[in-house]
């Protein structure tokens, strides 16, 4: 008899538990989906970018530029419109061909910053682990040097990211701070990068 009542017991449990199924992913299916955000959005391509400038991935940093625009690299928080600027193939071109390219002027000196694609990139680039930032924002500067930052002026209305770091030697109290800028355009529908600028203190 009491088996009896326990085979019955679990039958009902058992009905019970999928009446109630129906209903609980009827409720699973309405839970609304967090829409995609447009910084949500600019922040994922600098994410990617970041990645692949960290992992040494040209092609894949590539895929980022702006199809018709291409990037302009600023070494400095000030940009200049004779600042080195390419399209994505011509980019990787470069770095094929082992090619110097003029790409500004040293702080201070002023000689002409002769360098081959990849040490600009870990001078003036990636010469910090940006992916893994101090600091992060979005449309918001946060390195300030003695550099006049023109970015705004130069990008108007568009929307930009910076990756940011205090310093790294106590010894230099901060003047030894570091900041990468990624600056965004849209096209079809999606984002792309059109400036990276390298910022830091300068004489």
């Amino acid at each position: 008899m009491k088996r009896l009542f326990i085979a019955f017991a679990a039958a009902l449990l058992f009905i019970s538990c999928n009446q109630n199924k129906p209903s609980e992913q009827k409720a699973v299916a309405e839970k609304p989906v967090a829409k995609k955000t447009q910084k949500d959005s600019i922040e994922a391509v600098g994410l990617k970018a970041l990645k692949a400038l960290k992992e040494k991935d040209y092609l894949s940093f590539a895929s980022c530029f702006h199809p018709v625009d291409g990037v302009r690299f600023s070494p400095y928080g000030f940009i200049d419109p004779t600042h080195k600027h390419v399209l994505a193939k011509d980019f990787l071109e470069a770095i094929d061909k082992n090619w110097t390219l003029t790409w500004g002027h040293f702080d201070g000196s002023g000689e002409a910053i002769k360098m081959k694609v990849k040490p600009y990139i870990d001078r003036f680039i990636y010469n910090a682990d940006y992916l893994n930032a101090e600091k992060k924002s979005y449309n918001e500067f946060i390195g300030q040097g003695n550099t006049i930052n023109n970015l705004k002026e130069s990008y108007p209305q568009l929307h930009f990211t910076e990756y940011y770091f205090k310093g790294f030697e106590e010894k230099y109290k901060g003047l030894d701070w570091t900041s990468l800028r990624f600056v965004f355009k849209k096209h079809e529908n999606a984002y792309f990068l059109v400036a990276v600028i390298h910022d830091q203190w300068t004489v």
